[in-house]
């Protein structure tokens, strides 16, 4: 469930750094990347497929990198599985503000749910280069 929590700047922050050292985080092996195909030929789904989203002219489903080419965005990926009942309301912002701040990079997020493992957990991606700053970035805030 979906929380609103009414809280000053240093409660929030306080809540999202405890709720960041609460939640399972994962550093997903290789490089990644999005493969795009047709509105009207949906991609296959497979062990590998972390995610698949859709517009109204593309399927976009992120997968390990497996082609080389100019063009093809390569991306680092981590993710979180927060405990039931975390009130992480609040928490993809907080995150990606602070690894702009300390990267100078944005990230893209997709955000699943799954009750029998607490609820909501997100995939992170930067780019793969900045992998490692970025996982020191989350382990320096899950630790204060």
């Amino acid at each position: 469930m979906v929380s609103v929590s009414m809280e000053t700047a240093e409660q929030t922050e306080h809540r999202l750094r405890r709720v960041i050292a609460q939640a399972e985080l994962v550093v997903h092996d290789g490089v990644w990347c999005f493969e795009e195909s047709p509105a009207d030929q949906p991609p296959a789904l497979t062990a590998e497929t972390l995610a698949v989203v859709r517009d109204q002219e593309s399927w976009s489903r992120l997968v390990p990198l497996t082609q080389q080419g100019d063009g093809i965005e390569r991306f680092g990926i981590f993710s979180f599985h927060f405990p039931d009942a975390a009130d992480n309301s609040g928490f993809v912002g907080w995150l990606a503000t602070h690894l702009k701040a300390e990267l100078g990079t944005g990230v893209f997020v997709v955000c699943g749910s799954n009750r029998t493992r607490g609820g909501i957990y997100d995939y992170w991606g930067c780019p793969s280069d900045l992998l490692d700053q970025a996982i020191t970035v989350v382990k320096k805030l899950r630790t204060h």
